[in-house]
């Protein structure tokens, strides 16, 4: 197989949660530019139809399969709706997920001992239940398939302290075990399962702190590359856990967070600025 090769998903059949912006829809585009043919879920089918356009311009199918991942039985029904519609699976990426919120849909960031139960479980329920569920029904699918990947969005604070974010990163977390367990289970069904860990990244979901100059410069004084990451940086770690170049790879968290997550940040003596959440 020639390197280029190796990075291509032609003809494959890939459902993406969480694709209507950010994190989901460059992992979307990526996959479609490498050849693949996509199922595109979010909460709202109209929130797709913008992901949807930009894949059928790179030449490739896109179909629609919205569902609420607050609701039970949602993820199982996402997962076989995909399925139905591109004839299998080869390839899922799970990338929808929630922080807390507030009524005006900026983050909640609290500290546990504030924080509400309902909160709590509002996170759990859409980030690891339903990871669960997704993980439970698309397994018969892509055992089905002889190049099948499963990819977890996680989060870099899966992998370390993240205060205020109690609820995210123990289910993050979770999210990377899962993916561990799944490998080992799964790998003799020809399945590999990996968590993708993204550190700070531009999406909507962080527009709060990178509009706030106190906190984006707090945030990127911990990241010895010293910015923010882009979608597709995150989008095209995905591809290749989801791409033959990554064949011999499961059970694995990648972490692409700009040398975050390194103790200290990576920097160990040199001062950051106090925290913009010290009197929180």
């Amino acid at each position: 197989m020639h390197t280029t090769e190796a990075f291509r998903l032609d003809g494959a059949r890939a459902l993406v949660t969480g694709a209507s912006r950010g994190i989901g829809r460059a992992v979307a585009l990526a996959l479609a530019d490498a050849g693949a043919d996509l199922a595109l879920s979010a909460r709202t089918e109209a929130a797709l139809k913008d992901t949807a356009a930009e894949v059928v311009h790179r030449g490739r199918a896109a179909y629609l399969v919205p569902g609420d991942f607050a609701e039970p039985a949602a993820a199982g029904r996402v997962v076989d709706a995909a399925a139905d519609v591109l004839g299998g699976l080869d390839v899922v990426v799970h990338n929808a997920g929630v922080l807390p919120t507030r009524p005006d849909g900026t983050p909640l960031l609290v500290p546990l001992p504030r924080s509400a139960q309902d909160d709590w479980e509002h996170v759990v329920t859409v980030n690891l239940d339903a990871t669960a569920a997704l993980c439970r029904h698309a397994h018969r699918h892509l055992a089905a398939s002889p190049r099948a990947s499963l990819v977890l969005m996680s989060s870099v604070a899966g992998v370390m302290g993240a205060p205020m974010m109690e609820a995210y990163a123990a289910t993050k977390a979770g999210q990377v075990s899962l993916a561990r367990s799944l490998a080992v289970g799964w790998a003799r069904d020809g399945v590999r399962v990996n968590a993708l860990c993204p550190g700070w990244t531009r999406t909507d979901m962080t527009a709060f702190a990178q509009r706030s100059a106190p906190v984006s410069d707090w945030l990127t004084a911990h990241v010895p590359l010293g910015r923010w990451a882009e979608p597709e940086e995150a989008a095209w770690a995905a591809l290749y856990l989801a791409a033959p170049a990554a064949g011999y790879l499961t059970g694995q968290a990648l972490v692409v967070d700009g040398g975050l997550s390194v103790p200290d940040g990576g920097l160990a003596g040199i001062p950051k600025p106090p925290s913009p959440f010290a009197g929180v």
